[in-house]
């Protein structure tokens, strides 16, 4: 008996050794997906956001994801602005790197590699407490439509802010305990509407066409050449594209284990005819990010764009959007901002592109991009925006028919509506699971202000 249970004993270290083995010189890809995921969300919340890695890591990673997130350890190095993370203390570790102005991105190894850097070069605004928003920090607060974001039945669990613009003028506005109006937050995939204004600013500067075709060398000879540019923004290109999360997929293969993630992006064949096949794609939205970067004959130039060109205008001052490591924008799914400055960038779509007085976009590009688009039946814009939300469409109950909305992944969303001059900002870390429902938020504001 004793030598029975010697035997086992070897045999269960031998076995706990060689899954140990395995686990670190060939783990799976799901793990290295989980920790290039924690590595991220970490760098981006301590390095942007000015938030604790620790309570990052439990709330914002681990609470609501897969359950094996909850094995995940990570480290931040301050110094080297590098934070890591391994699943079971030592398992398929991931590091993503902070870089100056272009947020985190993940990297092959803790040396950091040469990723750019962006130290912005215009003084960056100062706001004034006694100056109305948008200009400076002062709020005009309708107590009616206050009391409706403050109510947690409305507002939704996991809610972090919410930001209510009427009429050019800041009416409400809230935020979670931990959060404030200095705190930038990730919009997901409302990031893809910010790449279409930068897209409909190179249309507007003469270099770029939206009918454009023949987009990549790479695509020359086969069907892919004949992708127009609105293709790509219509979410109707006919690439391949696997969006699913949760699992190791296109979209979670791109955006953690890809240094070039528009390269992936490109490298998928075409499985229908341009223009005939809706398919939402966070793949297309960083092949935007591409060629519009490709427009500038300098890529220093095309780097510090967004932020110059764009956020400072409109007094973005927080806004910060993410390239991976090869240098390309991560259009699709990173760019931090405060409430205050997603409202502002709502705002600057309410007045069709313009700010003070400036066009810096084309004439009617903003109903361009809410125009639907057949393939998607409608619920899809030509240029990265939603045409409903939660099964509602515009133009359905107390909803105009010009209303039009930005989404991102766990329950991020703009509500605007052009006729009303109103936007509302909703951001917080509440997965879809939870059924929650931003539309009965919106249809309460709408109602209130009638």
């Amino acid at each position: 008996m004793a030598r029975l249970l010697k035997t086992v004993g070897a045999a269960v270290v031998v076995a706990t050794a060689g899954v140990g083995g395995w686990l670190a010189l060939a783990p799976p890809e799901l793990l290295k997906v989980g920790d290039g995921y924690a590595a991220k969300i970490v760098c981006s919340n301590v390095f942007i956001a000015g938030r604790d890695g620790r309570e990052v890591l439990a709330d914002d990673v681990q609470a609501p994801g897969h359950p094996l997130l909850k094995f995940i350890t990570v480290s931040v190095d301050r110094d080297k602005r590098l934070v890591s993370a391994r699943i079971f203390g030592f398992a398929a570790p991931a590091y993503a790197a902070y870089r100056p102005g272009l947020g985190c991105a993940n990297v092959a190894d803790d040396l950091a590699a040469q990723v750019p850097a962006v130290e912005p070069t215009t003084p960056e605004l100062t706001r004034s407490a006694d100056v109305a928003w948008p200009d400076g920090d002062k709020a005009e607060i309708d107590p009616s439509v206050q009391a409706l974001i403050e109510d947690a039945s409305l507002a939704g669990p996991g809610v972090r802010a919410v930001a209510v613009v009427r009429d050019g003028h800041l009416i409400a506005e809230t935020y979670a305990t931990g959060f404030d109006r200095s705190t930038p937050l990730l919009g997901w995939s409302m990031t893809k509407s910010v790449t279409a204004a930068l897209i409909g600013m190179r249309v507007a500067e003469g270099r770029m066409e939206v009918t454009r075709a023949g987009l990549l060398p790479e695509w020359s000879g086969d069907v892919r050449a004949k992708i127009r540019l609105a293709d790509l923004m219509g979410m109707e290109s006919g690439l391949e594209f696997n969006e699913g999360y949760g699992n190791v997929s296109d979209v979670t293969r791109m955006l953690y284990l890809e240094r070039d993630m528009a390269g992936f992006a490109a490298s998928k064949p075409a499985t229908s005819e341009p223009g005939s096949t809706f398919r939402y794609s966070s793949g297309t939205s960083t092949l935007l990010s591409r060629l519009w970067m490709r427009s500038f004959d300098d890529p220093a130039a095309a780097l510090a764009y967004p932020h110059e060109a764009l956020f400072l205008p409109l007094g973005m001052t927080s806004a910060v959007m993410e390239t991976d490591a090869s240098g390309t924008f991560v259009g699709s799914s990173y760019m931090y901002a405060t409430a205050r400055d997603w409202a502002r960038f709502g705002q600057f779509l309410l007045q069709d592109g313009s700010w003070k007085g400036r066009a810096f976009l084309p004439k009617d590009y903003v109903t361009f991009m809410r125009t639907p688009t057949k393939a998607s039946g409608g619920e899809y814009g030509a240029g990265q925006v939603w045409l409903q939300e939660n099964g509602v469409r515009a133009g359905t109950g107390v909803f105009p028919a010009d209303t039009f909305w930005m989404l991102g992944h766990d329950g991020q969303a703009i509500m605007l509506v052009p006729s009303l001059k109103l936007a509302v900002v909703r951001l917080g870390l509440t997965p879809s699971r939870g059924g929650y429902d931003v539309q009965k938020l919106n249809a309460k504001i709408i109602e209130a202000l009638d």
